[in-house]
């Protein structure tokens, strides 16, 4: 599926399908600002640190960051936004404000869904750490989709009756994935869900086919689909391993099955991942 067959895909749905009963919260004026101003040639900074500095408590979370062990080392402490914004850096600074409000404008209030924004903010770290091991693809970018990879979860929560049963049921199968379940009672799915979010929000193209197809792994490398997007999905794969790793779980289904794709799309093998893992672990435990 190109990203453009997704697209019209998504679209036909919202108007005709199920996807017309799901309910999408609108993209948050701060965040539409935010990209407005990244999408730019030379990003305005003054514009960004006037978006961070409109809300305390964002102002608040990015000079927590950067004063923090992992970046203030002998500095002295920054005080103000921009500070914070010159010690992390643009990029940091544009990935820590688009968590802030994402997180803010789709609330997770539920038992369904414990630790789903910081498993989020992890997913997202090791997604632009693997980005920073590879050539071609933009941490920023990376960073994004590990953010945004499981958003359709509460989008569908907060949408379908029943979907907090669904998600329970789908966790415990052994006979069928995850998203088979969802769509097996509800025809619908949070890939499906979240590559309709990165539609509606007008988020880049790549993106939002990379959310629709992060559990489609079969079709890792098919010469239908633009590389950055494959690039994306297998990086996500490695991420999840990771985190997993560092959460002491298990391998999931995704994993075992096609790690190995992933890792030749990726050009890399265990002894990378291994490396990755150590250099990996001391950010995710500040997370």
């Amino acid at each position: 599926m190109s990203t453009a067959s997704i697209r019209q895909e998504i679209d036909k749905s919202r108007a005709t399908g199920v996807l017309k009963q799901i309910i999408i919260p609108p993209c948050p004026e701060l965040l539409a600002r935010l990209q407005k101003a990244m999408n730019e040639a030379e990003p305005d900074l003054n514009e960004i640190a006037r978006i961070a500095a409109s809300d305390v408590a964002m102002s608040a979370t990015l000079l927590r960051i950067a004063n923090s062990p992992l970046h203030i080392a002998d500095g002295m402490p920054c005080t103000t936004v921009g500070q914070a914004m010159t010690r992390i850096g643009l990029d940091e600074t544009a990935a820590v404000m688009t968590g802030f409000l994402l997180r803010h404008a789709i609330p997770v209030n539920s038992p369904h869904l414990a630790r789903f924004w910081e498993r989020s903010t992890k997913r997202a770290l090791a997604c632009a750490f693997i980005a920073r091991q590879l050539p071609g693809l933009s941490p920023d970018l990376a960073h994004t989709y590990g953010l945004f990879c499981h958003i359709g979860m509460p989008v569908l929560l907060q949408s379908l009756r029943g979907y907090g049963s669904t998600m329970v049921e789908a966790a415990a199968r052994i006979d069928r994935s995850y998203i088979a379940t969802e769509n097996a009672n509800h025809r619908s799915d949070h890939a499906v869900a979240g590559a309709l979010l990165a539609r509606a929000w007008n988020m880049a193209p790549e993106l939002m086919a990379a959310i629709r197809l992060h559990h489609d792994l079969q079709s890792l490398g098919h010469s239908g689909i633009e590389p950055e997007v494959h690039t994306l999905v297998a990086a996500g794969l490695v991420a999840e391993h990771l985190m997993r790793q560092h959460e002491g779980l298990g391998d999931d289904a995704d994993w075992v099955q096609h790690h190995q794709a992933a890792l030749d799309w990726l050009h890399i093998n265990l002894d990378d991942l291994e490396h990755w893992d150590d250099l990996l672990r001391p950010m995710l435990d500040q997370a």
